[in-house]
């Protein structure tokens, strides 16, 4: 998934200074930036970087600045590693080279874990949750690379032979390999990598000790403190992105958001990075879903099924994924919370 930032983007940082020492940390941690106002004397320390090319954070409430500084350097560590297995935007991944050779040998567990994932979470969506897309998303991107201004899109005939390489089902993880059973499929994780990394650094923290924490590598997960302090996080309107929608508190828990309005093909936002695996085009019910769940990798594969689902199927769809709530907004502006 590829969502609105929840977040101002950062200017690029150097290792040697991305954690800063912001003062008094809170139980409000507003998307503006804007300091602290809860009176907590807790010091908060803030990492921001980069996580399968997009922007990144880890915020930390402890007393000792040392352990932080050594707990981040072993975190970052961990999702360059990661990064190397799940990123797009690296020629030597091991996902580019599955798109690249249709097959891996030996794979690394973590990409075969995330990849038995996806075809789960694709059955528990009935399809809609389907990581084989890439082909569609090269189709939409060739095309309006090349016309711009076209209102009308690629046509059927592309789009059907671009939907017959979708399936989910296709992925074969048997004998120590991952393969693709048709050439010309690729794959993107972009719905579920996010909240992958995320977990991992989240639970890295917990197991160190650490609570106050706030992991945002494109999906949100927080780990309260002791006392039960909770984190607050603004949701995008998708209608006004420079207005939140709502906002939502968590104390233990992820949110993750997707919506075809992050990332646009043309002008009026009717063709984006979302799309329906049944038709090959780009859903149009549900312009943003806002998804909660136990774990950030939960919450980023229902987030994504759910912007890509009819409304009248998206309670169907929290249930299945044991997602805690969701809060949608639909073609006509309406806004609908939904629970488990």
């Amino acid at each position: 998934m590829i969502p609105p930032p929840l977040f101002p983007t950062p200017r690029p940082l150097t290792r040697r200074r991305v954690l800063t020492i912001m003062g008094a940390a809170g139980a409000t941690l507003p998307l503006s930036g804007a300091g602290d106002r809860s009176g907590s004397r807790m010091p908060t320390l803030e990492w921001r970087g980069r996580a399968l090319g997009g922007p990144a954070r880890i915020v930390i409430r402890h007393a000792d600045e040392s352990i932080v500084r050594a707990l981040i350097s072993h975190c970052v560590r961990e999702i360059d590693r990661l990064d190397a297995i799940f990123s797009l935007y690296r020629a030597d991944s091991e996902i580019a080279r599955l798109n690249r050779d249709g097959i891996v040998t030996a794979p690394s567990l973590d990409f075969r874990v995330l990849m038995a994932d996806a075809r789960r979470y694709g059955a528990l969506s009935d399809g809609v949750f389907d990581v084989t897309m890439q082909p569609l998303w090269r189709l939409y991107r060739r095309h309006f690379t090349l016309h711009r201004d076209d209102g009308l899109g690629p046509g059927a005939r592309a789009i059907a032979d671009a939907a017959a390489l979708v399936d989910y089902r296709r992925i074969d993880l048997d004998r120590g390999r991952i393969r693709l059973a048709r050439p010309g499929m690729a794959v993107s994780l972009n719905g579920i990598a996010q909240g992958y990394l995320t977990d991992r650094i989240a639970d890295m923290l917990r197991d160190a000790g650490m609570s106050g924490v706030l992991v945002d590598l494109g999906e949100i997960r927080v780990i309260a403190e002791q006392r039960g302090v909770p984190w607050r996080i603004g949701i995008e309107n998708p209608l006004r992105p420079a207005k939140l929608r709502d906002r939502v508190t968590l104390t233990n828990g992820a949110v993750a958001t997707s919506g075809g309005y992050g990332t646009r093909f043309d002008a009026a936002g009717r063709y984006h990075h979302l799309f329906d695996p049944a038709t090959g085009h780009c859903p149009s019910g549900i312009v943003a879903a806002t998804a909660i769940a136990a774990t950030a990798t939960v919450a980023d594969a229902l987030a994504t099924s759910l912007a890509v689902s009819a409304p009248q199927d998206a309670q169907r769809t929290l249930r299945a994924f044991a997602g805690r709530r969701a809060h949608l907004t639909l073609s006509d502006g309406t806004k609908r919370t939904i629970e488990a």
